[in-house]
């Protein structure tokens, strides 16, 4: 449903035009979650084609495991990562069961 290639270009168009207007500098955070984590780094190196600065990762949808694969890539390759929290309201909301976010961090690092 989410043509990434198409939004990640437009992004990076628009970025570059709005730099060029005003003379400042301007940034995005390029979605590079995805359903595998080969497709996940597939969106992490066209990003850093595009010349994109930092990536964003949902983690808790991605998950842990291509959460440190990607930290990985980003660290070996000059990329800055964001971890969204995407989805934690879910566990970490509820006053009767969930646990508390800090929790949750703490597994991410």
């Amino acid at each position: 449903f989410m043509r990434w290639r198409d939004r990640f270009v437009f992004c990076a168009e628009a970025i570059n035009k709005a730099q060029a207007e005003t003379g400042e500098i301007k940034g995005h955070y390029l979605n590079a979650t995805a359903g595998t984590c080969e497709e996940m780094m597939k969106r992490a190196v066209f990003a850093r084609e595009l010349g994109a600065p930092i990536v964003m990762h949902d983690y808790l949808t991605g998950g842990f495991t291509a959460n440190t694969s990607l930290a990985h890539y980003c660290r070996d390759n000059g990329l800055l990562l964001h971890i969204h929290r995407a989805m934690h309201a879910v566990i970490d909301r509820q006053r009767n069961h969930g646990m508390h976010f800090r929790v949750l961090a703490k597994a991410l690092r």
